[in-house]
């Protein structure tokens, strides 16, 4: 579950769509986009982690305007990938997508325009080569649950440093709830939120803590923060999108919880088989945490 393949990230996406439906527009950025692109200029964004770009088609037609993204991601695939990814979600609202030399271009009506920057870099040895002087939005994406706490910590400093405003989306928070219900159910599951408190790259991770932890620190920083519940649901009985999920799901748990807990091994491939012999019966709903946070 802590994968970033391509696949990976392309099964997630209706389901990161359908859980941020109800995430608030944010008007505080709104207001601000409207007053650079009011002087000409664009509404600065820099993607932390940004795969495929689902952030950005998530949240940049929220914005409107003129806005310029920097993606940063670890992986070269993904980032060659962004013009494939892109190109039907833009043709599918209108929008026109071009490649300008380095940049991807994407404008429509209203006055959208979109220039996005691919930037290739290692999140994991530190935040200095991320430059984030004159960004008004510092944006992530199902990234803060695998950090460890001096590394956000370092990134709630360089944001308030920068004035920027941050939307860290789907951010786990340890909620899982299957139905019906499995014995081994909290057996299991106990084991897998273990496993993702381990080092992902980035020091001890915060797993499910790190919401809260965002939170805290944006507060005392000064920031205005609001948090809202983005949680995945996923129902066996729709079929053909969410089987996949919930077999990627039971999988990943299991896999992770017998890795952490090798004495329990057997049982998570037992509760595993029990799961995916009834799919079609299951649901399942998996907690998120958008945090948004601006200075006054």
């Amino acid at each position: 579950m802590s994968g970033f393949s391509a696949d990976w990230l392309a099964l997630r996406e209706p389901f990161d769509r359908a859980a941020r439906a109800a995430t608030p527009d944010a008007e505080w950025l709104h207001a601000r986009g409207r007053r650079a692109g009011s002087r000409g200029q664009a509404l600065q964004v820099v993607d932390l982690g940004s795969g495929t770009g689902a952030n950005l088609r998530e949240i940049a037609p929220r914005l409107g305007g003129l806005q310029h993204w920097r993606l940063i991601d670890h992986d070269p695939q993904l980032l060659a990938a962004l013009p494939d990814a892109l190109a039907p979600w833009a043709a599918a609202h209108g929008l026109r997508l071009q490649q300008r030399e380095a940049l991807l271009v994407i404008e429509g009506g209203d006055g959208l325009r979109i220039e996005i920057e691919r930037c290739e870099a290692d999140l994991a040895q530190g935040l200095d080569t991320v430059p984030l002087a004159g960004v008004h939005l510092v944006t992530a994406s199902a990234l803060l649950d695998l950090v460890s706490a001096a590394w956000l910590d370092a990134l709630v400093a360089r944001c308030s440093a920068a004035g920027a405003a941050v939307w860290w989306a789907l951010t786990v928070d340890d909620r899982i709830t299957w139905a019906p219900s499995d014995p081994d159910d909290a057996l299991v599951l106990a084991q897998f939120h273990a496993h993702q408190q381990r080092d992902k790259g980035f020091g001890p991770a915060l797993g499910g803590a790190a919401a809260g932890r965002a939170a805290d620190r944006l507060a005392a920083t000064g920031y205005r923060v609001t948090r809202t519940a983005t949680d995945w649901q996923v129902d066996g009985s729709r079929g053909a999108t969410d089987l996949p999920m919930l077999h990627a799901i039971a999988e990943g748990i299991a896999a992770a919880a017998a890795e952490q807990a090798p004495a329990l091994a057997e049982r998570a491939r037992h509760w595993q088989a029990r799961k995916l012999a009834r799919l079609d019966t299951l649901r399942l709903q998996v907690g998120h945490t958008d945090v948004l946070a601006w200075l006054p």
